[in-house]
């Protein structure tokens, strides 16, 4: 299934895509796709109501919707650093022999089509198309790499938007680069894991005005998905719902020499296999 919440930010309804032109409106039957949701078996439940529904033909088409992150807002936004090689070497930095997590507030979560805003203060702000893991129960010290499998709700594209002066150059955890309001966009689908061939072999882009500057795939992650759930579970509690940013491939904006920063009124598109496509404005920072 393709899960999507669609409507002015706030007032989303759930829904699930059909196709790109048509939805099912699962609002009578669900609150929201958020903890609750995925913690009481929400996604098997639903499939068997939208299988009846598509084949009453009882869908609706998309009407120029504004389109919401596909979860509510989680308890936690985990990230992983450095989880390509090549993207280490593009930052300088030794490829890890763990993975490096940070946070990410979980207000940061919008949807893809939003507008991304340059905060107050900001001087290098950078772009990073993610594969992003939706947990879909409570997950505590999986056994094996393989449990993981039965923990992970579907995945989803992020744009994990960073402030680079604020991550680096102002000392402490990553976390502050990070964590500025519209800083993740998210969607705009949940795609749920029978859908997907293979998850480690997904295509992945990014464009600014128009030029490419992400070309990657997920196969070349250096920790793949399965094993960074096992690995977190080991140190703390994923909740249903939550977000896990797993990396970004080469090609961010501190990459290029002389490094390429985003500017009010640049446009991003971006993208991976199967999972759809984001285009964000960015805008300048509040007065």
């Amino acid at each position: 299934m393709y899960l999507m919440r669609i409507g002015a930010a706030g007032s989303e309804k759930p829904v699930v895509r059909v196709s790109d032109e048509s939805y099912v409106d699962v609002s009578d039957l669900v609150s929201d796709f958020d903890e609750s949701f995925f913690s009481r078996g929400g996604l098997e439940a639903l499939r068997g109501p939208v299988a009846e529904r598509i084949a009453s033909n009882a869908v609706s088409p998309f009407a120029g919707e504004r389109v919401g992150a596909p979860i509510a807002r989680p308890h936690q936004i985990l990230c992983i650093g450095l989880n390509y090689s090549d993207h280490a070497a593009e930052t300088g930095q030794a490829v890890p022999a763990e993975p490096i997590l940070f946070t990410k507030s979980p207000n940061t979560l919008v949807g893809p089509n939003d507008d991304v805003r340059i905060p107050r203060g900001s001087t290098k702000p950078d772009w990073e198309v993610e594969l992003g893991i939706v947990i879909g129960k409570r997950t505590s010290y999986l056994d094996s790499v393989d449990d993981a499998r039965d923990a992970i709700a579907g995945f989803v594209v992020v744009n994990d938007v960073s402030e680079r002066a604020f991550q680096i150059e102002r000392g402490g955890q990553w976390s502050k680069g990070k964590s500025a309001e519209t800083f993740n966009p998210a969607g705009p689908w949940l795609v749920t894991p029978d859908e997907i061939d293979d998850v480690l072999s997904l295509g992945m882009w990014l464009d600014v005005n128009g030029v490419r500057r992400q070309t990657g795939s997920t196969s070349t992650m250096i920790f793949d998905p399965y094993f960074i759930v096992h690995y977190l579970s080991q140190f703390l509690v994923l909740e249903p719902g939550d977000l896990i940013n797993t990396g970004t491939p080469p090609g961010v904006g501190m990459g290029f020499k002389p490094p390429i920063w985003l500017q009010a009124g640049d446009v991003i598109e971006l993208g991976i296999d199967g999972l759809g496509v984001q285009r964000q404005t960015v805008i300048a920072p509040r007065p």
